[in-house]
């Protein structure tokens, strides 16, 4: 009998996807409240909110990767003249850090852009929510966000850049969504 490692047959599954989260933080927040104090005063109507998500990926080290949620919200409503005043905007961009083991490349990048991002994100919807309670302001709570879809719709832009592109998935992981 040896001690040598035994070596995988045709009867043993084939070792789990992992994902390991090594780290989370904020890489960058802004908050900006350029029309106080006149904005904060009481009887005011709702803003109106836009809100743009982005999710990067870029590879730093083996198996190794940094997943970024980069988050926009401008509020704004209109003056009394009829034109949009901004209200606030808020600005983040939350970060993971993760490991990846037994992923193979070509299911690297949804990984990377839906998993990853699913896991950050409500630490990453509580932050905004806290800056901009405490910019005195109503706590800007996110809705859930499918990044399946967001995924499927960065696939379809590329698809449609570049004729006869790879839409399976099996892109650049350092790819935006």
């Amino acid at each position: 009998m040896t001690d040598a490692p035994s070596t995988p047959t045709d009867n043993q599954t084939p070792a789990q996807p992992q994902l390991r989260v090594l780290a989370q933080y904020v890489k960058d927040l802004s908050f900006e409240n350029p029309g106080a104090p006149d904005t904060l005063r009481p009887g005011q109507p709702a803003p109106g909110i836009d809100l743009s998500i982005d999710v990067r990926a870029r590879g730093v080290g083996d198996d190794t990767f940094e997943v970024l949620l980069v988050i926009n919200a401008r509020a704004s409503r209109k003056t009394e003249a009829g034109e949009d005043s901004v209200v606030f905007i808020a600005e983040l961009s939350y970060g993971g850090l993760f490991q990846l083991a037994n992923i193979p490349d070509t299911e690297r990048e949804p990984f990377l852009l839906i998993e990853c991002p699913r896991m950050i994100f409500p630490y990453a919807r509580r932050i905004l929510a806290d800056t901009t309670r405490d910019g005195n302001f109503p706590p800007l709570m996110l809705d859930p966000v499918d990044f399946a879809s967001l995924y499927r719709q960065q696939l379809a832009k590329r698809a449609a850049a570049v004729p006869g592109a790879d839409t399976n998935g099996n892109g650049d992981p350092a790819a935006s969504n």
